[in-house]
């Protein structure tokens, strides 16, 4: 069971849930779909309380009901029942053994199954190690405090007219989920020793809200001023080392430099961080504003979010001095903003040379055709420029980097996929109950991936292979792996690489991928158009009331035909001939049951040590 990963996702957990549960999912399904419906119906003047909604939306609950009571087939049934004893057996195994701990594996699809104390041991090590970190000596939970401080704050602002009341509702804690934040670590198994990635969960702290804006806000701004040096995923690197080749800068003893900035969230000082967003506000700003927001009010919020790091850890409380929370959406930001200050040398330096310099948040990728002794200089002064910023160089004609390998074979560049010496093949399993949708998008995207990086017909054969016996051990059906490649070929008009394995053709497909846009950079290039005049994050999204986005209870039997009978009714009482709704777009989103993660991990200390007393709550 736990070979399928975290994202696993046993089948028919609706249909083995207790009969009261079942009828309250009915419920909340029915109201979530029948709400929207209505909503939309009511913005295109269509009555919701006619003769002919009353026997729509009568009909509406009754079809919602069938599938929800609808029995299963035999097969699926017995495989629903054993997982589900299997998953009960874990749970109450783990509850008797305090002493066992099973948890996510930093950067890994897979669980950490161990020894407690070794993981407690861990995490306070890091913390002896770092010296980020500083009990609460009185014992008592932080949480009132730092409620009343985003309050008091975000009530002056308001009252200052230095933020809207909309902005203030939007980023005023949640008070029916406040909790204070937790700490657990991932391990990092591949790693010497074994350290942890130390995670700081505040998903419903104080400050959580303004973090997550924080974040949207000063994200673009900081992408539009370091872009040319920036790498978002590792197509980004080969886009550069190609265009380096273009530019006929690969020599024979060109080298490549690999730097990891050692426990860059927690280790970059708080005033000094505050200091350089100043600065870096002053400098990138309009007229001392990004939006609506001046520059004293961001610093503010900012400052606010490091005052409330706190959480708990094994039945303590915590308050982080150095650094921010990895975990905080605002702490990528603020880690980048200070490392672009810090980075300026190293940036002219390799302009200077013609020399690629880029980075991914404390990663840092550089090309180098100097001397070891002029290296050594230039980077020995990097390390001494801060005694905060610690990097760790390697510097080879080989280096592994991001997710890519790449590799200087006597003048001649070449890239492949790199793979972790720890990591299993894996995708997430066929069985796992997800649409199945996902599951054929699982071979196109990695061939896309492949051909992306491997800059030869080899590697990216070798690649295809490999992504095959994966799908294979998660019990892909060779007919649709088979299909879902030719697909991908076929699409792309790349049949000889595939039948053949013509280099040529290979080339052609490798530019065309690697040279289209990728979501993320589309994503990245909208929110990247006006950052500073008109953030996206602070402009109204229009309302679209010819669309309806349907949230629906995604699980194999039954319920997974919910969108075939759905559409059905919709064209039955609402598109009839003549119909003004014709226009209208429905788009059904599935809601997928909990993953082995969800279901298995637990890493949150009890509610009585995050959440506010009832007496303090009032």
């Amino acid at each position: 069971m736990l070979m399928n990963g975290l994202k696993y996702i046993i089948p028919c957990q609706n249909r083995l849930s207790r009969q009261s549960k079942r009828k309250k999912n009915i419920e909340d399904t029915y109201d979530t779909i029948s709400a929207r419906v209505k909503n939309c119906l009511g913005s295109n003047q269509t009555s919701i309380k006619d003769e002919r909604a009353n026997n729509a939306f009568s009909e509406l609950k009754q079809l919602i009901s069938a599938l929800y009571e609808k029995p299963l087939s035999r097969t699926l049934l017995r495989r629903a029942r054993r997982q589900h004893k299997q998953i009960k057996y874990l749970q109450t195994f783990l509850s008797n053994r305090p002493d066992i701990i099973i948890c996510q594996i930093d950067k890994s699809s897979g669980f950490y199954i161990g020894d407690a104390t070794t993981i407690e041991l861990k995490a306070y090590e890091y913390m002896s190690t770092t010296k980020a970190y500083k009990e609460i000596a009185n014992g008592h939970c932080p949480l009132a405090d730092n409620l009343r401080s985003v309050q008091t704050l975000l009530q002056h602002l308001l009252q200052q007219k230095a933020i809207t009341k909309e902005l203030y509702d939007k980023i005023y804690p949640k008070m029916d989920k406040l909790e204070l934040a937790h700490f657990h670590g991932l391990p990092k198994v591949h790693k010497p020793n074994m350290s942890l990635r130390p995670i700081i969960a505040g998903i419903h702290a104080p400050a959580t809200a303004i973090s997550k804006f924080l974040n949207k806000l000063l994200a673009p701004v900081y992408l539009k001023v370091a872009r040319q040096t920036t790498f978002i995923h590792s197509i980004d690197v080969v886009k550069q080392l190609e265009a380096y080749v273009h530019s006929d800068c690969l020599k024979t003893a060109t080298k490549f430099i690999i730097a990891d900035v050692k426990n860059l969230y927690t280790m970059i000082p708080r005033q000094g961080a505050l200091e350089t967003l100043l600065r870096f506000l002053e400098e990138h700003s309009n007229n001392g504003k990004i939006g609506t927001l001046s520059i004293d009010t961001i610093l503010r919020l900012a400052r606010l979010i490091l005052d409330t790091n706190c959480f708990a850890y094994k039945d303590k409380y915590y308050q982080q001095i150095h650094g921010g929370a990895m975990g905080s959406a605002f702490t990528q930001v603020l880690a980048n903003i200070y490392m672009l200050e810090w980075e300026q040398d190293l940036i002219q330096h390799q302009l200077k040379h013609k020399e690629i310099y880029g980075r991914y948040i404390d990663d840092i990728f550089m090309t180098t055709n100097q001397s070891s002794d002029e290296l050594q200089i230039v980077l020995e002064k990097a390390k001494h420029k801060d005694v905060n910023i610690e990097i760790e160089c390697t510097i080879a004609s080989t280096v592994n980097y991001l997710d890519v390998t790449i590799t200087n074979e006597e003048g001649q560049l070449k890239t492949t996929v790199y793979h972790k010496p720890t990591a299993e093949p894996y995708y997430l399993p066929y069985r796992s109950d997800h649409p199945h949708k996902y599951h054929r998008n699982i071979p196109f995207s990695a061939l896309t991936r492949a051909a992306r990086l491997c800059s030869n017909i080899h590697d990216f054969n070798l690649e295809r292979l490999r992504i095959e016996m994966s799908l294979l051990l998660g019990q892909y059906p060779l007919k649709m792996i088979t299909n879902e490649f030719l697909r991908f070929f076929q699409m792309n008009k790349a049949m000889p690489v595939f039948q053949q394995l013509n280099q040529q053709a290979y080339q052609e497909l490798h530019q065309q991928l690697l040279h289209r846009t990728t979501q993320k950079e589309t994503k990245s290039n909208d929110r990247m158009k006006d950052p500073v005049k008109h953030p996206a994050i602070l402009q109204k999204k229009p309302w679209d009331r010819n669309k309806i986005f349907l949230p629906y209870p995604y699980e194999s039997g039954p319920l997974a035909t919910f969108p075939k009978e759905f559409n059905s009714w919709w064209n039955k009482h609402y598109l009839f001939q003549g119909s003004h709704l014709r226009h209208i777009k429905l788009q059904l989103i599935p809601k997928t049951n909990a993953t082995l993660a969800h279901t298995l991990i637990r890493k949150k200390p009890p509610n009585k040590i995050l959440r506010l007393s009832e007496q303090t709550n009032n």
